[in-house]
């Protein structure tokens, strides 16, 4: 039975094929789930997918302490385990012999020492990088994906609701994450998605701050930007409140980033190139005299990894498809004064109709 797993490499098997590529070395654990539905983190050790077009076979080679988990949830038949007194390249060229073609490989994921390594065991292999492929072929999610996604947001919408509900003057940004981190876990989340980002004051003004000891005071904004995993799919929200008041300043800052936001939404959709949605929330922000502080792109890709292709800023040329999930995150950063971003996930469906997947409530809020 063709699985939604098998699907995909026969996709990615008809690619190597047309492109003359006789083998294929996936070792970025987030393409290894993605085709095989084996998630695991091996850290340092080594794991790979190969699949040989001119055989037909498929070998996940994993660490010997995950062989029993990969069996489980792996959609391939041959598991190698290798331990941790074995050298990887030694054993993949016990189990699939020889190999003087054409490899392909993950441009981004391949090590210098992995490529030293299949060298000295595969001399005669010429390495082409199929990373554009599988990128494009991630970007398009399946009505599976956007169920798991849903679902990672649904989740990370609920922790958002009560966590605000544990703020109070005083407590610092460390403490709130760890009353955010810990609802997470509670409300279903497998982890965080990435490192939860609680930023207060003239603090919010670092789009990647870094939580510290600072504490929460009246009249601050307060910008939480965090997400969970679940089931192997990303979430990735950020939304700005008022601890118990707000200048008009900052109502009026507040504003502009929200209808750059609506204004990059409003510009989605099929067959237009992606720079359009930055270029449109970009525009709101730089009439009203703020873009030298907006600096960064609208926004990326979203699925497996919190970050993934596409990458959606002002020169992206490429053309938007149906299926692709993306987030909208404009924001507005004044060093040492004030920082607002406001960030959706939206979704191209299968009719070129857009979905804004996100629901958590984007007016300004007083907590």
């Amino acid at each position: 039975m063709n699985t939604i797993y098998s699907i995909r490499r026969t996709a990615l098997i008809e690619h190597l094929k047309e492109e003359n590529i006789c083998c294929a070395m996936i070792s970025n654990p987030t393409n290894v789930f993605y085709y095989t539905g084996f998630n695991s983190d091996p850290h340092e050790r080594f794991m790979a997918l190969f699949i040989n077009v001119q055989t037909n076979e498929e070998f996940l080679f994993v660490p010997a302490l995950d062989k029993e988990a990969a069996e489980k949830a792996a959609d391939i038949s041959t598991i190698i385990p290798i331990s941790d007194i074995e050298v990887p390249f030694e054993i993949v060229k016990k189990t699939i012999g020889d190999l003087t073609i054409r490899l392909g490989i993950e441009g981004k994921a391949i090590s210098y020492n992995q490529y030293i390594d299949l060298k000295f065991y595969f001399p005669s292999l010429e390495l082409t990088d199929i990373q554009p492929f599988i990128n494009t072929q991630r970007m398009k999610k399946s009505k599976v994906e956007i169920a798991a996604l849903t679902n990672a947001l649904k989740i990370i919408e609920e922790v958002l609701a009560k966590g605000i509900n544990k703020v109070k003057v005083g407590m610092t940004e460390v403490e709130l994450v760890a009353e955010l981190e810990f609802l997470m876990r509670k409300c279903g989340a497998d982890a965080p998605s990435f490192s939860t980002i609680v930023l207060s004051g003239e603090k919010a003004a670092l789009p990647h701050g870094t939580p510290g000891d600072r504490k929460i005071q009246n009249g601050d904004f307060l910008l939480i930007d965090f997400g969970v995993l679940k089931d192997g799919y990303c979430s990735d929200i950020t939304r700005t409140f008022a601890i118990n008041s707000f200048s008009e300043r900052q109502k009026e800052l507040y504003d502009i980033v929200l209808q750059a936001n609506e204004a990059g939404i409003d510009a989605v959709k099929a067959g237009v190139p992606l720079k359009t949605f930055d270029l449109a929330a970009r525009n709101v922000i730089e009439e009203q005299g703020y873009g030298a502080y907006f600096n960064n792109r609208i926004g990326h890709g979203l699925g497996i990894e919190v970050h993934e292709e596409p990458s959606v800023h002002g020169k992206n040329d490429t053309l938007a498809t149906e299926g692709i999930v993306f987030t909208i995150e404009p924001g507005i950063y004044i060093p040492n004064d004030i920082g607002i971003r406001i960030e959706d996930t939206v979704y191209i469906n299968e009719q070129g109709e857009v979905e804004v997947l996100s629901t958590f409530p984007k007016q300004l809020q007083i907590i």
